[in-house]
């Protein structure tokens, strides 16, 4: 066997060089996800944007700029919802991205497409296009300036919004910027992992990078680190066993996250375990001194 052949394809290149961009901006991305704690946000624009998906095609428009308005409408009328009802942030997710999901899933049944909805699902980073690896690059290089220019002020939202208001910043145009970049990131994502796939490449780096460090900017190069490894092992490990390349990419990101949880060098629970057996030994020592 040879450990080389992967990297003489044409389309493995493709798919590594994809699986790397699509890696970096959903790391980024996801590190203010986490610390805003709106993981189900991914989860609930992500679903949301197949019924745009429908319409640009019924339309004869790009694909990524249905999917893009329709994970948009996704989060306006999420926070539309929170601000003018009783009903809370989370819950008003579940009741707008369902209720989309549902929707583009009679709309997919019942008109006649030359779509594919397991490539929309879980995606198709191995058939990728020139085209859509354009698509994806354009839309990928956009988010991470925005991403890379907006860190400072997106950051302060994310820990503390009144904070953030107090000091004069927008927060509710913030608020909108940060769901922007999300609806972008998973048309940057959506032909590479698919729409359920993209969920996890958007938690999971930052999850890794949480475990690993306090530090804001650590945690950023750390989660980008995490997903590129992912990405590259993922592709890599598909094609020997013949495996789906974005879930294999998943399982090593949930790999990397096992052996954060667990040998992480603070907060790992092996480390938080030793912690706590040297606490109980100098607590037991000055008691048997004493005796």
């Amino acid at each position: 066997m040879n450990w080389l052949t992967p990297f003489q394809f044409d389309f493995m290149l493709r798919a590594f060089g994809v699986g790397i961009l699509v890696g970096t901006i959903c790391a980024l991305l996801s590190c203010f996800l986490i610390l805003k704690g709106w993981s189900l946000m991914g989860d609930a624009v992500a679903h949301a944007v197949l019924p745009g998906i429908v319409l640009a095609w019924l339309a004869g428009l790009p694909l990524a700029l249905g999917a893009f308005v329709s994970g948009l409408f996704c989060s306006v009328a999420t926070g539309f919802i929170r601000e003018n009802t009783r009903i809370k942030e989370d819950t008003a997710m579940g009741i707008v991205f369902t209720g989309l999901f549902a929707l583009g899933m009679v709309m997919f049944s019942k008109i006649e497409t030359d779509l594919h909805l397991n490539h929309i699902l879980f995606g198709n980073l191995l058939g990728i296009t020139q085209g859509d690896l354009a698509q994806t690059l354009v839309v990928g290089i956009v988010t991470f300036v925005a991403i890379l220019f907006l860190r400072k002020d997106l950051l302060l939202f994310c820990f503390d919004a009144s904070h953030a208001r107090s000091i004069g910043l927008n927060t509710r145009w913030l608020y909108y910027a940060l769901l922007s970049l999300l609806s972008a990131t998973i048309v940057a994502s959506l032909q590479a992992v698919g729409i359920i796939l993209v969920i996890a490449m958007l938690i999971a780096p930052g999850c890794v990078a949480r475990m690993l460090t306090d530090r804001f900017s650590t945690m950023l190069l750390l989660a980008v680190a995490s997903a590129v490894v992912s990405s590259v092992v993922g592709i890599y490990g598909s094609f020997f066993i013949n495996g789906d390349t974005a879930a294999c990419i998943v399982l090593t990101q949930a790999f990397l996250f096992v052996l954060a949880m667990l040998f992480a060098p603070k907060h790992g629970l092996v480390a938080k375990k030793y912690a706590a057996q040297i606490a109980l030994r100098s607590l037991v020592n000055p008691l048997k001194g004493t005796g």
